[in-house]
């Protein structure tokens, strides 16, 4: 058992911006001696370890996210770097500032939960939230748990520390950020338990990132007290990774057994329990309040959802647009978090669930729920000519329409939201209401939080891409919803002005009509009737090539989905065989010990 710190002696070391960009070739272990008291008293020490305190305790942090990063720095001593000394500190103030990239406390139980979805490579069958109560004072928490591959110590040190990925391109994660920013946004600690089966090898692990052990005992770096344990298949029980004789094991415990809601180790290691031969149980507590004194995640007011408290407006009259724009899926996800998670990935595989407060959260196809859809290819450059890819975007009016305030794109990222109805349109005119699309844009790097791209020119374009293609379906099919096709009206050539060219490249785009022409209609009367009949036959043509085309999705998709399951059954069996096995082998020495 250790209390890892995160300051490490580093083979290559690259410090840029105060921030480490490096690969860490070990960790630092703190001593027991220089920690003596850690179990609610702290002593002062050489400033050379890597575990310097201030002699006296910290005043508690404020319970609101965004007033919490005031750390008394009067409080820790100033750190004395040694000639040689190949230690990096990163100050406590970090965890509080790395998590404002979360603006969004939803987008902070996102992060966590696509640790849960990355692990569905390795046999991972649901991740769940849910309220509990912390037994030292009843206070609410937050918890998440999946029943993934787990983690080794040595993958626990990395999940605690900066910068660690070892995820494939793929997979949703890529930093080895996420778990500290999320954790840190939504409360002031977090407890991680893991177990996971390696190689014929069961250990388990406990570990804890607290904004409040650090601050109150007014640490000037940052450090994660962990222990570790064995099974031992032979007396059938947990072991400690130590021995008896290392204190470390003894100081570690009492740090966690003092800070977190456990007081006793047999509660910590209950915890366990329902986790299974492998998975991950996340525990945050001291949960953050919002700028009015409340907590930020409301557990009272729906059994089955965790709500943010909004504020508050008049209630729109039953039956009202307003009403039925407020709530709409696009203004409730603001709000609710089962809203949210229903559509916050594109389509998870039939074996993977995801539960919330004891109810599975049901997805919700966005694109399915489109009148008069169409798909419209774009292939973004990225510059010099090259070609990212190409881009399928579903867009079409909603079912509410025109009853309803809402449009925008709904853009993902290797299957998870990014951007959820992004507006690109001014619609205060009516123009371009209800309209909405749906695509996933990979060629595009999202940001740390996951809650915007990066806004480079490849994302500008693709904003202007999008709102011509919302004007010009709006232009097309506004008719089919009741509204008048507007009139265009174009400067003469001889009044001398140059008529502004847009979207001339469109595909549909019908040319404007010179000043003094004749209004276009498009209206069934005013045409001649063969070529009305070829323009309604050629509609439900391409009505049945677009069903055909979401057959051969869907179709694709369940046989994506078949064929995953049939690998986790491969592994499932090939994970018996050995335990099979193993087992055998343990009775066969059990025989011979009788013997």
């Amino acid at each position: 058992m250790e209390m890892a710190d995160s300051c490490w002696d580093y083979g290559f070391v690259e410090v840029d911006t105060g921030l480490v960009n490096t690969q860490p070739k070990s960790v630092v272990i703190i001593d027991d001696e220089d920690c003596e008291g850690s179990s609610g008293t702290t002593s002062a020490v050489d400033q050379s370890t890597p575990c310097s305190t201030s002699s006296e305790r910290g005043p508690p942090i404020c319970r609101q996210f965004w007033q919490a990063g005031n750390y008394d720095d009067n409080l820790a001593p100033a750190s004395k770097t040694h000639v040689g000394s190949s230690y990096l500190h990163i100050h406590p103030k970090f965890l509080h500032s790395n998590a404002t990239s979360h603006k969004w406390a939803f987008g902070a139980i996102a992060e966590l939960l696509d640790n849960a979805v990355d692990e569905i490579r390795n046999g991972a069958t649901y991740v769940m939230i849910d309220k509990i109560s912390t037994p030292r004072n009843g206070s609410p928490a937050l918890l998440i748990q999946d029943d993934g591959s787990g983690m080794d110590p040595e993958a626990m040190r990395k999940c605690m520390s900066f910068g660690f990925s070892d995820k494939s391109e793929s997979a949703i994660g890529k930093y080895g950020n996420g778990f500290k920013t999320s954790s840190m946004r939504l409360g002031a600690d977090a407890l991680v338990f893991t177990r996971t089966l390696v190689d014929g090898t069961l250990t388990q692990s406990i570990g804890l990132l607290s904004y409040t052990f650090l601050t109150r005992s007014g640490y000037d770096r940052i450090v994660v007290p962990t222990v570790h344990y064995k099974f031992n298949f032979i007396t059938g029980a947990f072991e400690s990774l130590q021995t008896k004789s290392d204190r470390r094991s003894d100081v570690n415990l009492s740090v966690l057994l003092h800070w977190s809601p456990y007081t006793a180790e047999a509660e910590l290691l209950k915890q366990f329990d329902d986790i299974g031969e492998h998975g991950t149980k996340i525990i945050i507590y001291n949960l953050w309040l919002n700028d009015d004194g409340n907590m930020e995640l409301d557990f009272e007011s729906d059994i089955e959802d965790i709500r943010l408290a909004l504020v508050e407006k008049t209630r729109a009259k039953d039956g009202s647009k307003q009403a039925i724009t407020d709530n709409h899926l696009a203004n409730r996800l603001q709000y609710s978090l089962r809203a949210y998670l229903s559509i916050l990935y594109v389509k998870l595989p039939a074996t993977f669930s995801i539960v919330l407060r004891g109810n599975y959260v049901l997805y919700h196809n966005t694109a399915r729920d489109l009148m008069h859809p169409e798909f419209i290819l774009y292939k973004p450059h990225k510059g010099g000519g090259s070609k990212e890819g190409s881009v399928i975007t579903t867009i079409g009016f909603l079912k509410e329409a025109p009853h309803v305030k809402v449009h925008g794109f709904n853009i993902y990222h290797k299957s998870r939201l990014i951007l959820p109805y992004l507006p690109v349109v001014c619609a205060s005119n009516g123009k371009g209401q209800g309209v909405v699309g749906v695509l996933e844009a990979n060629f595009m790097q999202p940001t740390h939080s996951k809650q915007d791209f990066e806004k480079t020119n490849l994302f500008q374009k693709l904003v202007t891409r999008l709102k011509d293609m919302a004007i010009e379906y709006w232009d097309t099919h506004c008719e089919l919803l009741g509204y008048t096709v507007p009139k265009k009206v174009r400067p003469s050539v001889a009044s001398g002005s140059c008529p502004k060219q847009q979207g001339s490249n469109l595909k549909r785009k019908t040319p404007d009509p010179p000043e003094g022409s004749p209004s276009i209609t498009t209206s069934a009367a005013d045409m001649d009737p063969k070529k009305a009949n070829l323009m309604q036959e050629n509609k439900k043509l391409k009505q049945q090539c677009s069903d055909l085309e979401m057959s051969e999705k869907e179709l694709s998709l369940k046989a994506t989905n078949l064929q995953t399951v049939l690998e986790e059954a491969e592994k499932e069996y090939a994970s018996l065989l050995t335990e099979l096995q193993r087992l055998e082998s343990v009775k066969v020495w059990e025989r011979g010990v009788k013997v």
